[in-house]
C-alpha cells in the first residue's frame, strides 16, 4: 500500500529539545537551563494580563496594531514594517517558508540556534553550516560559503549558546558583500542585554536584504506567553502576512507585551542587574578554573577541559538541585549553558562548581 510521506526534508528535522525543568528526586530546584529572567515580568505587565482575563471569550486582534504601535514608539520604528509572531521563533520560521525552498541554500554557524537547521529542512532548503572563530561569528567565512544558490543567512547576534557578538562594523561589511538574492536575517534574541544596541533595526531600515527579529521571552520575562516581533523592508512584512495565521497571538499576550514593552524603567533594572551578577559570575567561575568567552546574553558559556568533565559537573549540579544545560547538540560538548539567575542562585552556582572542580583536584 502506498505510504503518505511528508515534503522532503521534513523527516530530517532533530526535535527540539527545551531546557530541562526537574530532576528526579530532587524537589526544591533552580532552573538554569532555558534563559529565563529570574525577576519575572513588570508588575505593569502582570496586571496587563489580570485584566485581558475578563475578555477570554473575544478574539484577538488580528493586526496586532496596538503592540506594534507600542513597538514603535519605544524604539522609534515604524509600525508598518513591524510583525508579531508566537516567539521571534514563528518568525524566523516565516521568513524560511516564504524566502526558502528545493535547491536553496540557509546559512548559519557552527553553534549557531538549532532551529535554523530544522527551518531550511521544513521549507526543502539545503542547511549549510558555516564554521565559527573560537565560538564567534567569522564573516569572512560566511561570505565565502555565499553562492548563488544562497536566499537566506541566519545570524543570532548575540549568539546562542556562545554569548558571544559581532560588531556593527561587521554586520555592515556582510550586508554590503552576500549575493544580490540572499537575505541576512539578523536574530536578537538577546540584543536586548546589549546597552545601545538596536539589534540590527537601522541596517533593516535602510537596505532591501536585511530583516531584524527580537523576543519578549527572555529580559522581558515572558517566555512563558510566547511573543515575539521582526523589523524590516515592507514587502517582506507582507509577503510574512499573507502567511501568518490571522489569530496567531492570543489576546492577553498582545496586552501583556505592549504592557511590558512600554515599561522600560523595569527593563533597564532587570538588564543592569542581570549584567552585573553574569560580570559576577564569570569571574567567580574563572577563580574555580573554569573559563567562558565574553558573554553578552543572561548566560554564561562554561569550559571544560573535556566532555567527561563536563558531564560530570552537569551531574554533580544535578544532585545538588541545580539545572544547566547541557550544549553538545551545539558541538560544544565540553561546555555546560548558565543561565545567570539571581543573585542567591549565582553564588549557589559558583560554590557547587567549586566544591566540584575541588573534589577532582
Amino acid at each position: 500500500m502506498p505510504e503518505v510521506k511528508a515534503q522532503p526534508g521534513i523527516e530530517q528535522i532533530t526535535l527540539y529539545e527545551g531546557g530541562l525543568t526537574s530532576v528526579e528526586g530532587q524537589s526544591n530546584v533552580i532552573k538554569l537551563s532555558s534563559n529565563e529572567n529570574p525577576l519575572g515580568p513588570s508588575d505593569a505587565a502582570v496586571e496587563a494580563f489580570r485584566r485581558a482575563s475578563f475578555d477570554l471569550h473575544r478574539y484577538p486582534s488580528a493586526d496586532h496594531i496596538k503592540l506594534r504601535q507600542a513597538i514603535g514608539e519605544v524604539f522609534g520604528l515604524d509600525p508598518k514594517r513591524i510583525i508579531c509572531g508566537v516567539g521571534s521563533d514563528e518568525v524566523l520560521g516565516m521568513i524560511a517558508h516564504a524566502y526558502a525552498g528545493p535547491e536553496d541554500d540557509v546559512i548559519f554557524t557552527e553553534h549557531g540556534f538549532a532551529l535554523y537547521r530544522n527551518w531550511a529542512h521544513a521549507s526543502g532548503a539545503r542547511p549549510v553550516e558555516v564554521r565559527e572563530r573560537e565560538r564567534v561569528t567569522d564573516v569572512d567565512a560566511i561570505l565565502e560559503t555565499c553562492s548563488e544558490k544562497t536566499k537566506i543567512i541566519f545570524i543570532a547576534n548575540p549568539n546562542n549558546p556562545t554569548g558571544t557578538m559581532i560588531s556593527e562594523t561587521e554586520i555592515t561589511h556582510l550586508a554590503d558583500h552576500i549575493p544580490p538574492q540572499a537575505l541576512l536575517v539578523l536574530d536578537g534574541a538577546y540584543a536586548d542585554y546589549v546597552e545601545g544596541y538596536d539589534g540590527g533595526a537601522k541596517l533593516a531600515e535602510e537596505r532591501h536584504n536585511v530583516f531584524m527579529t527580537r523576543t519578549f521571552s527572555k529580559l522581558y520575562g515572558l517566555g512563558g506567553l510566547r511573543v515575539g516581533w521582526g523589523y524590516g523592508p515592507k514587502n517582506i512584512i507582507d509577503n510574512l502576512n499573507r502567511i501568518r495565521g490571522p489569530f496567531n497571538l492570543s489576546a492577553a499576550a498582545l496586552a501583556t507585551a505592549e504592557a511590558a514593552v512600554r515599561d522600560q524603567a523595569y527593563i533597564e533594572k532587570c538588564r543592569n542587574e542581570n549584567n552585573r551578577l553574569r560580570a559576577w559570575l564569570a569571574e567567580a567561575l574563572a577563580e574555580h578554573g573554569v573559563p567562558s568567552d565574553t558573554s553578552l546574553t543572561n548566560f554564561i558559556l562554561a569550559r571544560f577541559s573535556s566532555q567527561a568533565e563536563a558531564d560530570a559537573c552537569d551531574g554533580f549540579l544535578k544532585s545538588e538541585g541545580l539545572i544547566v544545560r547541557r550544549v553538545g547538540g551545539y558541538k560544544l560538548p565540553a561546555c555546560l549553558r548558565i543561565t545567570v539567575g539571581d543573585e542567591s542562585a549565582c553564588r549557589r552556582v559558583a560554590h557547587c562548581i567549586g566544591q566540584f572542580k575541588a573534589g577532582r583536584s
